[in-house]
C-alpha cells in the first residue's frame, strides 16, 4: 500500500509541472492532425482488410482444427469493436460450450457489448449473475474494468435522462476504484485508469499528467491511447482550448482508425466540433464515416447517434449549395441499402445457423449410429473369439488322444466351416437387422412388382439380401463378400448380377441400397 502511495504522489507531482510544461497547439498543428486524419481515412479499407485477414485466420484454424476455448475467445475478442454482432455470437458459443471450463471472459465480453446495441437489462443480468467470490487477481481486473466499459457506455447511451446517466457514471466510477486497488501500480493500465478516475472526478490537472504519460509510452494503435487522447480533448473542451480539444479528437480517432476499431466516438465528435467551426466538407465527411463504422460494427445506438448530426448538415448544405442536397439524398439512399442489407444479412444469417443445427444433429444421428457399429462389431469379435477357443480345445483333446485322423476328417470335411458360417450368419443376420429393421422391405420398393423378395420361414436374410448387406455396410468389392460369406467369386457376381435385373432401376439399384438409412 505504501509503495502505491508513493507512485500516486510520484505522479500529482509530475500533473503540476506538466500543466506548465506541455506545449500549447497551436492552429497550424491541428490542421497538420486533420491532414493526417484525412490521409488515413483513405486508407481506411486497408487498415480493415489487415484486420479481417487476422480475424479470417483465426475462423480458419477454427474450421480446420476445431473448437477450441482459447481459440475462441480469441476469434470474440478480435471481433469486438469490428464486428459486434459476430464478437456476440461467438462470446455466446464460448458460453454455451459445455467444454469450456472458464465461462467469466465470455459473459464480461457479452456484457460489455450488448449495451451498444440497446440491451441494457440482459447486460446487467449477464455481470451481476456473476459470481465473483473465487475469483483471481487477474480476473478480479477483468471483472470490474467490464463492468466499468459497460455502465459507461450506458451513461453515454443515457444522455437525454440525467437520472439514468449519473447513476451508471457513479457505478462505472465505484468499480474502477475497485479496478485501481486490483491492477498493479507500475502498468500503464493502472495510470490511465487512475488518470481516467481524475478525470471523473474534474482533477484535470492529475489527470492529464497521467494521461499524457500513457500516450507517450504506447504504440498508435492502442486503445488505451485511443482513450487517453478522448480524455485530454474532453479537458481541453473544458478549458476552453479549441485547437487542443480538435487536436487530441483527432489522434484519438486516428488510433482507432489504425486499429481498425469502428466502435468509435471520436470521428462522430469530431465531426460536430468542424460543423460549429464552418468546416462543412470535412464534417460532413468524418460523420458519415463514423455512421458507415458504427453500422459496419453492429452498433446501433453508435448510428443513432451518428444520425442524429445528419439533418443539421443536410440543413447547412442546402443553404450552402443546392447541389449538396443531391448528395446527401444519395447518402440517405446509400443508408436505406445498408440497412436491407443487413436485414438480408440477418436472414441469411438465420438459414445457415438453421443448416448447422441440422447438421450437428445428423452428426448426433451420426455418431449414435457408430456406437451400435462398435458394439455390434466387439459382439461378433467375442463370439468368434469363444469359437476359436472351443476349435483349438477340441484340436487339442484329438492330438493328445491320439486322434489325428478324426481332426483330419473334421476339418476337410468342412462340416465344422459350415456350421460356423451357419452361425455366423445368424450372428450377422441380427446385428444387421438391429441398424437396419426395414431393410428387407427397403430393398423390395427397390425391386419390380413381381420380382420381391421373400424369406422363407425362419429365415431373417437370405444370400441376395446378405450381399447387399455388406455392399451397405461399405463392403462393395465382390471378393471380400466373397471371403466373408464363404462363397465363390462367381458365385457372388452371379448372385449380383441376378438381383440387380430384378430392380425397378437398374443403373442406380446399387447406390440406391448405399442409400438406406439406418433408423437407430
Amino acid at each position: 500500500m505504501t509503495s502505491r502511495k508513493a507512485i500516486i504522489l510520484a505522479i500529482t507531482a509530475l500533473a503540476s509541472l506538466s500543466a506548465h510544461a506541455t506545449l500549447e497547439i497551436t492552429s497550424r498543428m491541428t490542421e497538420d492532425i486533420l491532414y493526417a486524419l484525412d490521409d488515413s481515412l483513405a486508407k481506411r479499407q486497408g487498415f480493415i482488410d489487415r484486420r479481417q485477414l487476422a480475424i479470417n485466420r483465426s475462423v480458419d484454424s477454427l474450421r480446420h482444427n476445431g473448437a477450441s476455448e482459447q481459440l475462441i475467445l480469441n476469434i470474440a475478442e478480435k471481433y469486438a469493436g469490428f464486428n459486434n454482432d459476430s464478437a456476440l455470437h461467438y462470446y455466446s458459443m464460448g458460453m454455451n460450450m459445455p467444454e469450456v471450463s472458464n465461462k467469466l471472459p465470455f459473459a464480461l465480453g457479452t456484457a460489455t457489448l450488448l449495451p451498444l446495441s440497446g440491451f441494457f437489462s440482459p447486460a446487467i443480468e449477464i455481470y451481476e449473475g456473476i459470481d465473483t467470490l473465487n475469483l483471481s487477481t487477474h480476473d478480479k481486473a477483468a471483472y470490474y474494468d467490464a463492468g466499468r466499459q459497460m455502465y459507461s457506455y450506458m451513461a453515454a447511451f443515457s444522455a437525454g435522462d440525467v437520472n439514468f446517466r449519473n447513476q451508471y457514471n457513479n457505478l462505472a466510477l465505484a468499480l474502477q476504484q475497485q479496478l485501481l486497488k486490483v491492477l498493479d501500480p507500475e502498468s500503464l493500465e493502472y495510470k490511465f485508469n487512475l488518470g481516467e478516475f481524475y478525470f471523473s472526478t474534474n482533477q484535470p490537472g492529475k489527470s492529464r499528467a497521467l494521461l499524457e504519460y500513457v500516450i507517450e509510452n504506447t504504440p498508435s494503435t492502442s486503445p488505451l491511447r485511443a482513450r487517453a487522447t478522448h480524455h485530454l480533448s474532453q479537458m481541453a473542451h473544458s478549458r476552453g482550448d479549441d485547437n487542443a480539444y480538435i487536436f487530441y479528437l483527432a489522434q484519438s480517432a486516428l488510433a482507432d482508425l489504425s486499429a481498425a476499431t469502428r466502435e468509435v466516438a471520436s470521428l462522430q465528435e469530431l465531426g460536430n466540433v468542424l460543423y460549429t467551426r464552418g468546416d462543412l466538407e470535412r464534417s460532413y465527411f468524418y460523420l458519415t464515416e463514423a455512421l458507415s463504422n458504427a453500422v459496419e460494427c453492429g452498433a446501433p445506438l453508435r448510428m443513432i447517434e451518428s444520425s442524429r448530426s445528419l439533418p443539421i448538415i443536410e440543413r447547412a448544405y442546402n443553404e450552402q449549395l443546392s447541389s449538396k442536397r443531391r448528395t446527401i439524398y444519395l447518402i440517405l439512399g446509400i443508408l436505406v441499402l445498408v440497412v436491407i442489407v443487413l436485414v438480408i444479412t440477418m436472414i441469411t444469417l438465420n438459414r445457415k445457423m438453421h443448416r448447422l443445427r441440422q447438421l450437428q444433429a445428423n452428426l448426433r444421428q451420426a455418431n449414435k449410429v457408430k456406437d451400435v457399429y462398435i458394439s455390434q462389431f466387439l459382439n461378433l469379435c467375442s463370439i468368434y473369439m469363444d469359437k476359436l477357443n472351443q476349435f483349438c480345445k477340441i484340436a487339442n483333446r484329438k492330438i493328445t488322444a491320439g486322434k489325428v485322423d478324426d481332426l483330419y476328417r473334421l476339418t476337410k470335411s468342412g462340416k465344422f466351416v459350415e456350421e460356423q458360417s451357419r452361425e455366423f450368419y445368424e450372428v450377422f443376420d441380427n446385428a444387421f437387422l438391429h441398424l437396419y429393421p426395414h431393410f428387407v422391405e427397403q430393398v423390395n420398393a427397390l425391386l419390380l412388382p413381381d420380382q420381391q423378395i421373400v424369406l422363407k420361414e425362419g429365415e431373417l436374410l437370405n444370400t441376395d439380401l446378405r450381399i447387399l448387406a455388406f455392399m451397405r455396410l461399405g463392403i462393395e468389392e465382390s471378393p471380400r463378400i466373397a471371403q466373408v460369406l464363404n462363397y465363390s467369386l462367381n458365385t457372388i457376381y452371379a448372385y449380383r448380377n441376378r438381383t440387380k435385373a430384378r430392380a425397378i432401376n437398374r443403373e442406380t439399384f446399387e447406390d440406391d441400397v448405399m442409400h438406406i438409412e439406418s433408423e437407430n
